[in-house]
């Protein structure tokens, strides 16, 4: 996916933007792969919550730290599942007039009609940590990605509702 991202942008520089938290591991793997010149930004912004499902709500939590117009845009995210975010995050960068946004997923649900630059895998619906990746703030660290079934979920629920006693 560097590779591509290198050849299609030519020397140009590059603003790689990764919303916090999920892709953070992904977006400093991908960016060791880009052969540009470029900076890097965040926003975070939220619509899961603690829940395993978007609530269809989206809250900025952190704008941008830098000027983004007239520059070329990398939007790195995790996973595009409802899109809800990547639409958030594509209007609330477009609104800052840069000359392009493109958009890399580590994963793809497929579940909207949101077209991706860069798509690291599809994959099927199911509920996945790790590699960045989280249930209520656990499983970032894992070097892998898992599925989290049910049953583990209820076990985890029950672990933080007795250890906040």
């Amino acid at each position: 996916m560097g590779t591509m991202i290198t050849d299609n942008f030519k020397s140009e520089e590059l603003v790689v933007i990764t919303p916090l938290k999920g892709a953070f591991i992904f977006c400093s793997d991908l960016i060791r792969c880009i052969d540009l010149p470029m900076r890097i930004d965040f926003i975070e912004v939220s619509s899961y919550g603690d829940r395993t499902e978007s609530s269809g709500e989206i809250k900025l939590i952190k704008d941008l730290t830098h000027d983004i117009t007239g520059k070329h845009v990398l939007l790195v995210e995790d996973i595009l599942d409802s899109g809800l975010t990547i639409s958030y995050a594509g209007d609330l960068l477009s609104k800052k007039k840069p000359a392009s946004i493109s958009v890399a997923s580590l994963l793809n649900k497929n579940k909207t009609d949101i077209k991706l630059d860069y798509c690291g895998f599809d994959i099927e619906d199911l509920f996945v940590v790790g590699y960045g990746m989280d249930y209520r703030g656990y499983f970032r660290n894992l070097d892998h990605i898992a599925v989290l079934d049910e049953m583990s979920k209820r076990e985890l629920d029950r672990n933080i509702e007795e250890n906040k006693s």
